[in-house]
């Protein structure tokens, strides 16, 4: 899925900005989104082998962990540890693999609908 491809480049932009990172943060909240972001890859990639009908949890999985990334982004903001211009590139990217993460599970939850 063209997610992944996404998450790729989310995540290559976030190791670009996570070695700027002080040491402080780097090796608390920077490592929480490293990992985040690999359970993210992780989810996607095995929902994108699974059949459709066992997808749905593994989506929802990485839709909620997007979602935190994204709560501790704005912290890493915040903090002044980024400056504008960082923190909306990054945005950018997760914001697009959020849409396209929540565009993959309506699909899924209306094809596993009984009232299809």
């Amino acid at each position: 899925p063209a997610v992944i491809i996404s998450l790729k480049e989310a995540y290559l932009l976030w190791i670009s900005y996570f070695v700027h990172i002080p040491n402080i943060h780097k090796y608390s909240l920077g490592e929480n989104v490293s990992k985040l972001f690999v359970e993210i890859i992780e989810m996607t990639v095995y929902a994108s082998f699974l059949p459709p009908q066992e997808k749905l949890p593994y989506i929802k999985i990485a839709v909620r962990k997007v979602d935190t990334i994204k709560v501790f982004l704005q912290l890493i903001w915040e903090m002044k540890i980024w400056n504008d211009k960082t923190y909306l590139a990054i945005s950018e990217k997760l914001n697009n693999v959020g849409q396209q993460l929540g565009g993959w599970h309506n699909k899924l939850a209306k094809e596993n609908s009984p009232t299809k």
